[in-house]
Order: C-alpha cells, then structure tokens, then sequence
C-alpha cells in the first residue's frame, strides 16, 4: 500500500445517517436528519476529508503547501494529514501583521503538527491565484511541492465530495433534500454532482458570489452544471466567520436537545437556516431533509476569533 494513501487513515465511511426527533420539524411534517461527516475522522473531520483524499492521492508524498486564515480548519487538517501520513506541509496565512506574535492555539496546533508557517500580506493573499505571485510564494518552498487551494477546493476536492452524494442517495431511506454549509462552495459543487435529489447550500460569507464559484468548480471537475442545488444566502449572521446571540443561542438549545455539540461558523448557521425554512413552510409535508455536519467545535481561546476558512 502507498505509504501517502489517505486510506491508510482509517476513514469512518460511510459516515452514519442519523433521524433525529425535533418538533419544529416534525410539527409541519417532515423528518430531520443528521449526516454525520464530523465522525469521518477525529483529525480530518467532516469536507476536510473528502475535499483532501484525492489531493492527497495526487500529492504522493510531495510537500503540499496551501492557503487559509489565522484559524483555518483546512489548514489544520492539513497539517494533520501530513503528520499522520508523514509528508511536509507549508501554510500560507493571511495577515503579516501575525508574524512575531505568539501564535493563537490553532496555527499553534498546525505549528506542532510540523507545518511551516508563511505569513503574507493581505494584498499578496488576495493575489494568491495570480502566477507572478503564487511563484515568488513558490520561491520559500522545495522544487517538488503540490498546491492546494484555499479550503481545498479544486476539481479534485469536488469529485471527492460527490461522494457525499453517492452516499446519501445509497441510504435505505434516502432525505428529498440535503442541506450543506458552505465556504469556498466546493463541498456544495460536489454534494450536487453526486445526490439526485434537491441540494440546499447555506452561504456562511455575505456577497452574492458563491453560485458562480460553485458553476466554476462543477465546470473544472466534471465539465458543465451537476444536480439540482441552489442557495439561500439569507443565514451568513453578518459575513465570515460572524456568529450573533441569537446564533449562538440557537446552537446552544440544538446540541442540547440533541447532546450534540454544534459548531458555531458553519454548521449552526446551515442548521437554523433549515429551522427558519422549515417554519416559513418551504418544504411540503413528507419531505426528509439531511443535514450535513461538516465540522465538530474546536477547542478555542477566549476572546474573538476572526477566522475559520473552510
């Protein structure tokens, strides 16, 4: 076997499918379900896993160096892939003004883990994408590195969370709907291409863009528009990586309902979103709607937390 295959983690797949008993759900008819990618994997939970096996595979042993923010959980997952499988990483993270600082727990985590941390500016961050500046990024790395965009998501990430789908249509009692958090707009690209049914993303950032980036992505992985997905862009709490009281709120009374922890910048937003939706009377009666959980909370500092690009 590959020393670098990502199966050699021992992934939990397919992820459990678990009903769960809620009466702003049942109340109007209709069955909430839990899709518990948070279980894949205690260090790449969640997308983080399926966006990056096949990246991993592609990676073959080479240094991969990718992009995120001060909390990033990709940059995290990466990190611990590459401890686990034993591979280099490099981490380019937004904000030079970090660089010097004592690093907050989670680039400390990455830092453990034996990723190298590479400050940028935030226009150089913005410029990422851009060849001249990828390639004087490139210049601190070994000849042989592989790229890893910013959350993972390429055309090899979308095709790993097609999977996803594959997996939910194959449920002995599949869900009508599955409803997804989204970032960077891979995971809902691949969700889409894979589930026959109706794929709701949750936009976790204000702007209007993802749907383009999401047509994007499905047009470098499979060459044209997949499934039928749309967005509702009503649930962001006020941008990236924003929470509100009543936010945090709502995620305190679901996991204590469900004893189940819920994390605060994704799934909590997906989740009231589909509890605001379902009350608005947006789902006929009968219709079993899928959550997906992509992430668990991670432990954190006091204080705020700007960042955690997925």
């Amino acid at each position: 076997m590959n020393a670098f295959a990502p199966s050699r983690l021992r992934p939990r797949l397919p992820s459990p499918l678990e009903p769960v008993e809620d009466e702003r759900f049942t109340r109007h008819g209709l069955t909430l379900l839990l899709k518990r990618d948070d279980l894949i994997h205690p260090d790449l939970p969640g997308n983080k896993w399926r966006k990056l096996a096949l990246n991993l595979r592609a990676a073959a042993g080479r240094t991969v160096l990718t992009f995120g923010g001060a909390y990033s959980n990709h940059l995290r997952a990466t990190a611990a892939a590459g401890r686990l499988l034993g591979f280099g990483t490099i981490g380019v993270v937004r904000g030079d003004e970090l660089a010097g600082r004592p690093l907050n727990p989670s680039l400390a985590r990455c830092a453990e883990d034996g990723m190298r941390l590479l400050f940028a500016d935030r226009p150089t961050y913005r410029a990422k994408h851009e060849p001249a500046v990828l390639a004087r990024l490139l210049e601190q790395a070994p000849d042989d590195v592989y790229v890893v965009p910013e959350g993972g998501s390429n055309a090899l990430a979308v095709e790993g969370c097609a999977e996803l789908g594959r997996e939910l249509a194959g449920a002995p009692e599949p869900p009508d709907v599955v409803a997804v958090a989204c970032g960077t707009g891979g995971t809902l690209a691949g969700l889409a291409a894979g589930f026959p049914g109706r794929t709701l993303g949750v936009p976790v950032l204000k702007g209007g863009f993802l749907g383009a980036e999401v047509r994007a992505l499905q047009e470098a992985a499979f060459g044209g528009p997949r499934g039928d997905w749309r967005l509702d862009e009503r649930f962001h709490c006020g941008g990236y990586a924003r929470t509100t009281p009543e936010l945090d709120a709502f995620a305190e009374d679901f996991g204590a309902r469900h004893g189940l922890a819920i994390e605060r910048l994704y799934v909590a937003k997906m989740l009231y979103g589909l509890v605001s939706l379902a009350g608005e009377g947006a789902f006929p009666p009968g219709t079993r709607i899928a959550a997906v959980v992509t992430g668990a909370p991670e432990p954190r500092a006091t204080g705020p937390q700007p960042d955690s690009s997925r």
